[in-house]
């Protein structure tokens, strides 16, 4: 038997239909209300199982409208289930706004587990660390993708991306930071899933003539980071006007790095 709360958080399929848990279902029909962001792609999951709850939809755009009437609604008894388009809620979907609002109302808040794009790529791809970042969508901006990746050089760096502009997005980052070893998966759960690990050329190369599906990519972290870092540090300091003496003493004291290293560096770049 398990503890009944307020308002649930709960997965949905990010693409097969089934990869839904016992208690969601279970769950889905016991509330009083579902928020989604699109009442049709819910209804799509309710239909198939035989959910006759009522749904109302909640996403970026009217968040902070609905929490006065979500608040009512549970102040008068009701329970209330939140879910996304697919995947889990608050993992780059809607869901932020009300939370916050919900504990700091005293309500009790719960997520069930279940699908959701990062960990489903993450559990098929070889890596050497358990560590990662996740960034969610990564910009549009090539400047600001360049920022991101340099930043990240260390980290195994995880994003989205949508189909049309994921190979833009590659060339970009094998621009900035060479020809790396990356990860790419589209369509996960579904009939078209591929999950490709190589060198972005590669990568690039396979999807030549275009990619379809949601896309969950994965950029190796650099083991040779702490010099890149240390060139982007400096690089940096030179685009504000300190010399390379000041860059030297600066790097040296923040870092605790040699300084007569960081100046000899400062000099070649």
């Amino acid at each position: 038997m398990t503890r009944e709360f307020d308002f649930y958080v709960i997965p949905t399929p990010i693409g097969n239909i089934r990869d839904i848990t016992l208690r969601a279902i279970e769950v889905l029909k016991s509330v009083d209300l579902i928020a989604c962001e699109d009442t049709r792609t819910t209804q799509k999951i309710l239909n198939h199982y035989d959910i006759k709850t009522k749904c109302i939809s909640y996403h970026k755009y009217n968040e902070r409208e609905r929490v006065d009437f979500f608040l009512s609604e549970l102040n008068s008894g009701e329970k209330i289930a939140l879910v996304s388009d697919a995947g889990t809620p608050m993992i780059c979907d809607p869901g932020e706004i009300i939370i916050d609002e919900l504990i700091k109302n005293g309500f009790s808040v719960t997520s069930l587990p279940g699908a959701c794009a990062v960990t489903t790529f993450l559990s098929q791809i070889p890596r050497d660390s358990e560590e990662f970042t996740f960034i969610g969508f990564i910009p549009r901006n090539e400047g600001q993708i360049k920022e991101i990746v340099l930043k990240h050089i260390s980290d195994n760096l995880v994003f989205y991306d949508s189909p049309e502009r994921i190979l833009k997005t590659l060339s970009v980052i094998k621009e900035t930071r060479g020809d790396i070893k990356i990860a790419l998966g589209r369509e996960l759960s579904k009939l078209f899933e591929e999950v490709k690990v190589g060198l972005i050329s590669d990568i690039i190369n396979h999807f030549k003539d275009g990619i379809k599906g949601e896309i969950v990519c994965m950029v190796y972290a650099d083991k040779n980071a702490q010099d890149r870092e240390l060139d982007y540090k400096i690089k940096e300091l030179k685009t504000k006007g300190f010399r390379d003496k000041e860059i030297s003493v600066i790097l040296s004291t923040l870092f605790n790095l040699n300084k007569n290293e960081v100046y000899k560096r400062s000099l070649e770049l």
